[in-house]
């Protein structure tokens, strides 16, 4: 197995639980002891999600710089998304986290995880054939 597949595999080890505890914490209700552990598993796997992107190199599409490409920017989105979200909720800023972690959730998640079904792409091939 090549580096790019074992980081592959860890991003969707990694990324997998974020889509269900991202749809479930957008469902259940807020501030609730749930709520609260549901998010403290959430934020960090989607920063180790985020940090293991940063190592796999863009492959469809044009490299914008070094390896990194369009889908690269997600990554980015979500790293310093996540932190500000937190630091907003530990200020009272309920408005703002609410607001950061939807972003969050539907760039992401919904629409980067839209993009990896591309042909060309590895789920597409994992799925598609």
């Amino acid at each position: 197995m090549t580096h790019i597949q074992i980081l592959m595999y860890a991003h969707l080890i990694t990324v997998i639980p974020c889509f269900f505890i991202g749809t479930a914490l957008l469902l259940i209700k807020k501030g609730t002891n749930i709520h609260k552990i549901f998010g403290r598993v959430y934020m960090p796997l989607m920063l180790i999600t985020a940090i293991i992107t940063l190592f796999m190199p863009a492959q469809v599409g044009p490299q914008i710089f070094l390896h990194y490409g369009y889908i690269h920017s997600f990554s980015f989105l979500t790293i310093y998304t996540v932190p500000t979200a937190y630091i907003a909720i530990k200020k009272g800023r309920v408005k703002a986290h609410k607001r950061k972690m939807i972003l969050l959730y539907f760039g992401a998640i919904i629409i980067a995880g839209g993009f990896t079904l591309a042909p060309g792409r590895f789920l597409h091939n994992l799925f598609f054939g």
